[in-house]
């Protein structure tokens, strides 16, 4: 190693020392975390700045003096269905077509008097009493969704139809791996011990923002909710590993724009228009080849974090995005498709709702049980990936 980069490293490990002396004692296990990190390579790139890999280990959870703990699930999706069968009225297309190349049968669309924030209330006042927590004991409300009631976000509005009124509530907006990250974020609150009860949904009506005319992406979407309630608990952590990444670049093969142009003061026709986002566009192949690749390796990663083997895990519950999707990450991971979690033909991709929707019906329906070990996976538009080992109850 040269002879600065030695340097280098000897004084982040002093900074991080320093750093951790001075931390309170309830941080000590924040800090062995966040601090335990090495240094994978340290080099000069071409254009003379400096560059350094970190690696961040979970150490299966263990090191934690407060962890969180999976303790309820609930999910609620809107009455009305639209089967294959309804869409060949609207494209042209038939139910083996889509059957076949997706996994989707039917889909569940919001009705003209219901609304996202009233499903999300839904689930997880189910995953509530699941849990058996109050929801005057709930700190903190985090609403996945890129689609939402309210362009301001509608986590404040869930919070109120729940009577949480001592909870902080916030959307957080990372389309399909929004309930991935979420489950990551609650965790790291509960851990700095900052809340003691979080709930974690997963909420999408994409069904507002699609083409129904348009074969490629109508197909596709549902609308749906799930939710998830995390507590407190000494000692340990269900959340044992994690991986998460973005990549901006692939922003242009999923997006859903804002349609209208700038300058809105100054358009003579056009400065009291209603502000409004074009429909989804969508390359598919493009995000079919993205996923195919990504999913087996956020998993891959998040496994080692926890120190976890695919034979240790009980369960995948992925994003529900398309059936070939999912037969092809259980492949490279080598894992069986009865240990693969999904509805796909019932509910189609519900987006940010899909793993927890998922999930609450495995629960439900007896496949998870108490003490399983599940990986997870979110992916989608952003582009955003996201990889998490839990083990649940």
């Amino acid at each position: 190693m040269p002879a600065s980069a030695a340097s280098s490293s000897a004084a982040s490990s002093s900074h991080c020392k320093t750093h951790a002396q001075a931390l309170p004692q309830r941080c000590q296990s924040l800090q062995q975390h966040a601090y335990r990190r090495s240094i994978c390579n340290t080099h000069i790139k071409p254009s003379g700045s400096r560059s350094r890999q970190v690696k961040v280990s979970c150490a299966a959870g263990q090191q934690w003096d407060t962890g969180c703990k999976l303790v309820g699930c609930g999910s609620s999706v809107p009455e009305a269905v639209l089967s294959n069968k309804d869409l060949e009225q609207l494209v042209e297309t038939d139910d083996d077509w889509i059957a076949s190349r997706t996994g989707i049968r039917r889909r569940h669309i919001l009705g003209k008097h219901e609304t996202l924030s009233d499903h999300a209330a839904k689930a997880s006042q189910q995953a509530l009493d699941m849990a058996g927590i109050h929801a005057e004991d709930v700190d903190l409300i985090i609403l996945a969704t890129s689609s939402p009631d309210d362009l301001f976000g509608s986590a404040c509005r869930v919070q109120s139809i729940l009577g949480a009124k001592n909870a902080t509530a916030f959307d957080l907006t990372a389309a399909c791996s929004g309930f991935v990250i979420g489950l990551i974020s609650a965790a790291s609150y509960i851990r700095t011990g900052l809340y003691r009860n979080i709930i974690v949904i997963g909420a999408d009506a994409l069904s507002r923002y699609t083409d129904w005319r348009d074969r490629s992406t109508c197909i596709l979407f549902g609308d749906g909710t799930g939710a998830m309630v995390l507590t407190a608990q000494q000692g340990q952590c269900s959340l044992l590993g994690l991986d998460a990444h973005s990549d901006g670049g692939g922003q242009k093969h999923l997006n859903c724009y804002f349609s209208q142009e700038g300058l809105k003061p100054l358009n003579s026709t056009g400065a009291s228009a209603e502000g409004s986002f074009s429909n989804i566009a969508m390359s598919g192949q493009d995000v079919f080849r993205f996923a195919v690749r990504a999913v087996p390796l956020t998993l891959q990663a998040a496994m080692k974090d926890a120190d976890v083997t695919t034979e240790q895990l009980d369960w995948l519950v992925l994003h529900q995005a398309n059936q070939r999707i999912l037969d092809a990450a259980a492949q490279r991971l080598s894992i069986s498709s009865d240990r693969v979690v999904s509805n796909l033909e019932e509910y189609g991709n519900t987006s940010a709702a899909s793993i927890p929707l998922a999930f609450d019906e495995a629960v439900r329906g007896g496949k998870i049980k108490s003490g399983d070990t599940i990986g997870m996976a979110g992916f989608g538009a952003g582009l955003t990936w996201a990889g998490i080992i839990v083990t649940w109850q």
